[in-house]
């Protein structure tokens, strides 16, 4: 079985997006949650104790996601990210919510769909901020 055919009833529902779109919020997802795992052995090492391992926050998402573009794609992570369908912060929140009601992905009671708004501006956070980094520094 392929990720269109899991997603098919998500994409009929929703034609908003692209599977594309879909497809980089899992991964998305999984970035984030990478990241926070980083994070909290590098807390570890400095003798903190880690926070134990929780859900990923709407704005932590918004935020890996932001990441992962400007990885993935660089300058051109915006006009990628406008081709599937996805504007803003609160087009992440759309797809997150989209895969819930499917049954995809799961919520916390405190999680709201308008947690995902205005977390940033598109054409900052992925043109006008972007900085070149040499892949030996990275």
């Amino acid at each position: 079985m392929s990720l269109r055919d899991d997603l098919a009833g998500v994409l009929a529902r929703d034609s908003r997006y692209t599977i594309h779109a879909y497809a980089f919020i899992f991964e998305a997802l999984e970035f984030t949650k990478n990241q926070k795992r980083k994070a909290q052995g590098r807390a570890r090492g400095r003798g903190k104790s880690p926070e134990p391992p929780r859900h990923v926050s709407p704005r932590e998402l918004c935020l890996g996601a932001r990441d992962l573009a400007l990885h993935h794609y660089g300058l051109l992570a915006k006009i990628v990210l406008n081709e599937w369908g996805i504007h803003s912060t609160s087009d992440f929140g759309e797809l997150v919510f989209n895969l819930v009601a499917a049954g995809d992905l799961e919520k916390t009671p405190s999680d709201s769909r308008a947690d995902f708004d205005d977390v940033y501006e598109f054409e900052e956070a992925l043109q006008r901020g972007y900085v070149l980094v040499p892949d030996d520094v990275a």
